[in-house]
């Protein structure tokens, strides 16, 4: 078994600790590289559309089993699997965007809290801009 990376994320965000922890929390727009390989797998993909980009968190730590709910030590521990958390076995992100603009290989989308250089392993349409209209 093995992912493939269909791009890469372009982000104002460097910084695991300091990140927003969810969309929700004041996460930029980003862009997305798509790798020209998968150019024609965008063909049906239109700004204003949703979608649920799926990451690899490549800097989540494999070996966490337990957290803190949004890094509050106050907060009991939970196992990963009812949270959030980047750090997990096997850390797929799945954020909610919406696309902005494409821009021949590039996605701008948003907001996404994935940090700049997380690759992307898939992206599944959520709504379209026809789906809002009926």
């Amino acid at each position: 078994m093995h992912l493939v990376e269909i791009g890469r994320v372009r982000s104002r965000l460097t910084d695991k600790a300091t990140a927003p922890k969810s969309e929700h929390e004041g996460a930029p727009d980003a862009l997305v590289a798509i790798n020209p390989a998968y150019a024609e797998a965008l063909d049906d993909l239109e700004p204003g559309a949703t979608v649920v980009l799926i990451t690899w968190l490549d800097r989540a730590d494999r070996s966490t089993l337990k957290v803190h709910p949004r890094g509050d030590p106050s907060r009991p521990l939970r196992g990963v699997f009812t949270t959030r958390s980047p750090d997990r076995p096997n850390p797929l992100g799945l954020h909610e965007v919406t696309i902005r603009s494409i821009d021949n290989l590039t996605l701008t989308l948003g907001p996404l809290e994935a940090l700049d250089g997380t690759p992307v392993v898939d992206i599944k349409p959520l709504r379209t801009i026809n789906d809002k209209a009926s």
